[in-house]
């Protein structure tokens, strides 16, 4: 059954117009994301200051993620009620709150609270901006705007502990969240200014068991592959939440597949049958868990327990690679638009692959130089892949159906990191010649080969990627509905 999508804006929107409104949405993910790692590097000082050991602060970052896991897949019924205007403004009046909360925090327990509420309003932002990306954007220049969706989900995170080791070592740790409110207010202040994307809502109701079957789904999956990974104390053992949430993932998809027939489902399953989404989704998957588990931390745990950097070194060694990702993913885009995913992400995968083939290379003699090559080769792979991958996936699904496959995207992107974080912290551990919480050289070397072999089933994989959408945004007369 299709949708209205009365939209003010029509695709066809003239450019400078549809170029300020994209403006806006990414200047103001941007910000929401760059704090999702910002924090990272004062969680020492805050430990200290706050007075709370080091397994309970650890949860302003897990916090955040498991918060997003909870929240993202109930956009896709949420864009189908709201105007993306509602939802724009409403997800990011509930960051600023957040901000200044997180800033004015006496105690732990606000700072949690104050965090927890950013991570809503960051969790509301991304599907809506990929959403509202297809529905303005001409089908053929599509895949340069996933590109600038890119420089969102890869330049932030590599800039963010970055900046805020600088703020830390100037200013101190609430300034981390008053450095970045001026920034918000004025996304807020343009996005109410100029932000005109009314679309004829649908009051479906609200089913609850399907939001709490959600919650418990992919929060305690999350939370459980992350406490696997990260070694979280306290709380619900991780392999019984990770039990608890496949087992409550497994009824919701039951429920949605029957509240779909109906036009009413909270996650609308259908995109995951269509087969350029459901391919695209997969290999995205696996690029996201080595990009995670293996990029952003067993890369920096083998500089510094390996190559005894310390944590600002091994932080700057990543924003080559990191800023690559981003930078290239508006070109690679262009390329998308002119030649179609296969092109693109076939060679990617190669290169990602002997990227991870190399870093099972290195050893305690490894020069760091060498090292940030062999990232940087990783990097390059992977921004061949995650911008038409994106692209594909989304542009295959017809209107009705976008909202809810940039829900499910995103969700999957939250599962893919836990999983990638807990499997190869997992490898290394199990790998080591030594006990203890810091695997060795042959715990992450094992981790390095069993990335390496992940590498190369994403390349297998990448030849089921189809050469082109057609221009309709179907994938063929066989994904139609």
């Amino acid at each position: 059954m299709s949708r209205p999508t009365a939209d003010v804006e029509p695709r066809n929107a003239p450019e400078n117009r549809t170029g300020l409104l994209l403006g806006v949405m990414v200047g103001a993910a941007f910000v929401m994301i760059l704090n999702e790692t910002v924090l990272s590097v004062a969680l020492r000082d805050l430990s200290v200051e706050l007075a709370v050991p080091a397994t309970t602060v650890q949860w302003l970052t897990s916090g955040y993620l498991l918060t997003m896991a909870v929240v993202i897949p109930m956009t896709g019924y949420l864009m189908d009620r709201y105007t993306p205007r509602q939802m724009f403004l409403a997800a990011v009046s509930t960051f600023t709150a957040g901000t200044v909360l997180s800033g004015l925090a006496p105690a732990f327990e606000v700072l949690l609270v104050g965090r927890v509420v950013q991570a809503v309003g960051t969790a509301l932002i991304l599907p809506l901006l990929m959403a509202t990306s297809l529905r303005l954007v001409p089908v053929e220049n599509r895949g340069a705007a996933m590109g600038t969706i890119t420089i969102v989900i890869a330049v932030a995170p590599a800039i963010g502990p970055a900046l805020g080791g600088a703020i830390l070592s100037g200013l101190g740790w609430r300034w981390m969240f008053w450095s970045v409110l001026p920034l918000s207010v004025a996304a807020l202040v343009a996005g109410s200014r100029w932000l005109r994307l009314d679309t004829a809502g649908r009051p479906v109701p609200l089913d609850v068991p399907s939001v709490l079957l959600s919650a418990t789904g992919f929060g305690g999956l999350v939370y459980g592959l992350s406490a696997l990974g990260k070694g979280i104390d306290g709380g619900v053992p991780p392999w019984i939440a990770v039990v608890v949430g496949l087992t409550a993932l497994v009824l919701f998809v039951a429920r949605q597949r029957g509240l779909q027939r109906q036009d009413r489902a909270l996650l609308d399953l259908r995109p995951f049958g269509r087969r350029p989404f459901a391919v695209a989704l997969v290999i995205t998957a696996l690029m996201l868990l080595c990009l995670i588990g293996v990029a952003s931390v067993l890369l920096p745990l083998y500089m510094q327990a390996v190559l005894g950097v310390s944590p600002l070194v091994a932080g700057l060694a990543m924003l080559p690679g990191g800023l690559l990702l981003g930078l290239l993913g508006r070109p690679v885009g262009a390329l998308f638009d002119r030649w179609g995913a296969r092109p693109l992400v076939v060679p990617g995968a190669v290169l990602m692959a002997s990227g991870l083939g190399l870093f099972a290379t290195m050893d305690a003699g490894t020069p760091l130089p060498t090292v940030i090559g062999f990232h940087v080769v990783l990097m390059s792979g992977m921004s061949f892949m995650l911008t038409p991958l994106m692209a594909e996936a989304l542009g295959s699904l017809p209107d009705a159906l976008q909202s809810h496959g940039s829900a499910g995207l995103s969700a999957m992107q939250q599962v893919a990191g836990a999983m990638g974080t807990a499997l190869f912290v997992s490898v290394a551990a199990l790998g080591s010649a030594t006990e203890g919480q810091t695997p060795d050289a042959a715990g992450l070397h094992t981790a390095f080969a069993t990335a390496g072999g992940i590498g190369v089933l994403t390349v297998l994989l990448s030849l089921l990627v189809g050469r082109r959408t057609s221009e309709t945004g179907e994938a063929g007369p066989d994904a139609r509905m």
